[in-house]
């Protein structure tokens, strides 16, 4: 009897540094369990379990009031992907995001993307991610560019939202307590009401 082995499959991994690099191979190749994501955050891989609960319903209500003002060629979504930031060695999986639609055209990958297609950038604070979100992917993602970064303090009730990317973070943010609207800039331009934020 001839025994077939299945070759191993090359993951292609983003430019970057030889250790985001293999970062990325090892990411890739984990078996991340149903519910949960992995994300690479301050050179390490982590994982944490995706929004459910009460965050669901926050991030249904972003995603249907922020989806008709996104720009020409650009959608809002929730649904699990990687966005890639090689420059800064980190990848993230966004709670909600605005992106370019072309980018899910591109090439085989059904994973992970290029982070320099998001025009939008939600997370939603628990426990276990509060900190990388104020402190890692906050400054992370100002220096990469992304126009518009809210971020839904669910420990503290509060949303924020941060704009002006420039080489050194965000210029410019605003915050409302949840029940109020908040204003989102362009490229979005409209005004996000948080009513939906508050549990019933």
């Amino acid at each position: 009897m001839t025994v077939m082995l299945e070759r191993p499959k090359t993951i292609d991994v983003p430019h970057g540094s030889a250790g985001f690099q293999e970062l990325c191979r090892a990411l890739l190749s984990l078996d991340v369990p149903d519910g949960y994501r992995a994300e690479i955050i301050g050179g390490n891989i982590v994982m944490s379990p995706w929004s459910r609960g009460g965050c669901m319903r926050v991030m249904r209500s972003i995603r249907a009031q922020l989806d008709p003002h996104a720009p020409q060629g650009h959608f809002v979504d929730h649904a699990p992907s990687l966005f890639t930031f090689p420059g800064q060695g980190r990848a993230y999986g966004p709670d909600v995001y605005g992106v370019a639609s072309h980018v899910f055209d591109e090439g085989e990958d059904e994973f992970q993307f290029d982070g320099e297609a998001l025009s939008l950038v939600v997370e939603l604070t628990s426990p276990s991610t509060r900190n990388a979100d104020w402190d890692d992917k906050l400054p992370v993602y100002g220096c990469a560019g992304v126009p518009v970064y809210l971020l839904a303090d669910m420990q503290e009730k509060h949303t924020t939202v941060f704009w002006e990317p420039s080489r050194d973070g965000y210029t410019k943010r605003r915050t409302a307590p949840f029940g109020d609207k908040l204003p989102i800039p362009k490229p979005y331009d409209c005004v996000l009401d948080t009513t939906d934020f508050v549990r019933p």
